[in-house]
């Protein structure tokens, strides 16, 4: 039996600056997500982090525990891994004040 499977595109070409946060995902049918990052312009946010953040209902949040750096470079990408998340998943990310980027976010559930 082959199992279900998704790749959804959560953000694409959006300017990200300060604290930021992709839409929210239901995904509750799935039981491994891995959200990618890749960083396509604008400035370089070594110090910038990402995190995993899971909810009950799609408006309240709590983080799930996978976090990272952002790609220091628009040639590598970073992956989250998340495990035990619920029904809700959505990624944040924290710029340092006066830089921004553009962001390119997947989420593939299975």
């Amino acid at each position: 039996m082959l199992r279900e499977n998704a790749t959804l595109v959560v953000a694409r070409n959006e300017r990200w600056q300060g604290s930021v946060a992709t839409e929210p995902v239901e995904c509750g049918w799935a039981s491994e997500a891995i959200f990618f990052i890749r960083t396509l312009g604008g400035d370089r946010c070594a110090d910038a982090r990402v995190q995993a953040e899971i909810s009950p209902d799609g408006m309240h949040w709590v983080a799930a525990g996978a976090e990272g750096a952002l790609p220091k470079s628009k040639t590598e990408v970073t992956a989250l891994r998340v495990a035990h998340f619920g029904n809700w998943l959505r990624l944040t990310a924290k710029v340092p004040d006066g830089l921004e980027f553009l962001a390119l976010v997947t989420l593939h559930l299975k």
